[in-house]
């Protein structure tokens, strides 16, 4: 530090028995040298900062780390309404079909007018389940747009899904997933970051029962200009410094000390428990997803089995009622286990 100050006094002394009015003034430039030789609490400051650090860093990517996590739910969303949508489309030229394949046994007398309602009710139902899937579609592509921060309204093109491709199995398992999630997922990093800032607490609290000790130096130029009355004026000028040593320790503190040293172990405890339960909701989450996966892969295997069987089935059931081997129950059963199939699939 650097001081640069002044100061004018004028004042009466005593000499014998008159009083003479003396003027002096006096100019300071100084610089100033502070500097801790010993702090024990300085390391443990200086690594408490650092963590605090590394935690926000770790929040700031487990952000991202949420908002990729919505958005990505958001898009496959779209994309199983869009599949839903085009299953619903399915099935109603199917009821449409039958509908048709009805009222031309009607007109040619070889069906009965309950067996066209039959089949008109199929087909209101088809188009029931295709403006519900619509409606989930509109929905899911709004949830996407406000994932991505724009408007509900704005329409965000999406790739088709029969365009994409997906794998037939896992190549890691559980447990490698599930120990990658240990070391990457920013949420649990930054509660460990979070411990050793705690823990940097527990080393300051120490600290404070050990002494510091400061040195300091203060040296500069000096300026003296002074008169008395009757007396030429005088000048003058020195260089002066001071240099100190503190040595400060707390030797009583009424129990301040103890109960700060308490505090911060207790912070750390909680911290080191928080963490034990979110490594178990990470390991839970890795878990529960990749059974989902798993199921998939097996579900969609026997969704494209059940879907070649179920779409045979029909074909050949509205081939045979066209022939009048088969009658209309039969081919609205094999229209409906065709939905199911297209639903699942």
């Amino acid at each position: 530090m650097a001081i640069a100050d002044g100061q004018v006094d004028r004042f009466a002394i005593l000499f014998d028995v008159n009083f003479i009015r003396q003027t002096v003034s006096t100019s300071d430039l100084t610089v100033g040298l502070d500097y801790t030789i010993l702090d024990f609490g300085r390391s443990s400051r200086i690594e408490s900062a650092a963590a605090q650090l590394l935690a926000t860093d770790f929040g700031f990517n487990d952000a991202h780390r949420r908002v990729i996590y919505q958005v990505e739910e958001a898009y496959y969303r779209v994309l199983s309404t869009a599949s839903q949508q085009l299953a619903a489309e399915a099935n109603l030229a199917n009821a449409q079909a039958v509908q048709q394949a009805a009222q031309d046994r009607l007109d040619h007398g070889l069906a009965t007018g309950p067996d066209v309602l039959e089949a008109q009710s199929a087909t209101t139902q088809a188009q029931y389940d295709l403006q519900s899937a619509i409606g989930a579609q509109e929905i899911a592509r709004g949830d996407l747009a406000a994932a991505l921060g724009t408007a509900a309204s704005v329409a965000i093109q999406i790739a088709p899904v029969t365009s994409l491709t997906t794998p037939d199995s896992m190549e890691d398992s559980v447990e490698q997933l599930i120990n990658r999630a240990f070391q990457q997922r920013p949420d649990l990093l930054q509660q460990v970051a979070e411990l050793r800032a705690r823990e940097a607490a527990i080393k300051q609290a120490k600290a404070a029962y050990y002494p510091t000790l400061k040195v300091g130096v203060v040296a500069g130029p000096q300026y003296l200009y002074g008169f008395q009355e009757q007396l030429p004026a005088v000048r003058t000028g020195l260089f002066a410094g001071t240099a100190l040593a503190s040595l400060n320790w707390t030797i009583f503190d009424g129990g301040t000390r103890r109960s700060a040293m308490a505090q911060a172990e207790a912070n750390s405890r909680a911290v080191s428990a928080q963490i034990d339960i979110t490594r178990n909701q990470v390991a839970d989450e890795v878990w529960r997803a990749y059974s989902n996966v798993k199921t998939a892969f097996r579900q969609r295997e026997a969704a494209t089995a059940l879907l070649k069987s179920a779409e045979e089935s029909y074909n050949a059931a509205l081939e045979a009622y066209n022939y009048g081997v088969r009658n209309l129950l039969d081919v609205t059963a094999a229209q409906r286990a065709l939905a199911q199939a297209r639903a699942a699939g």
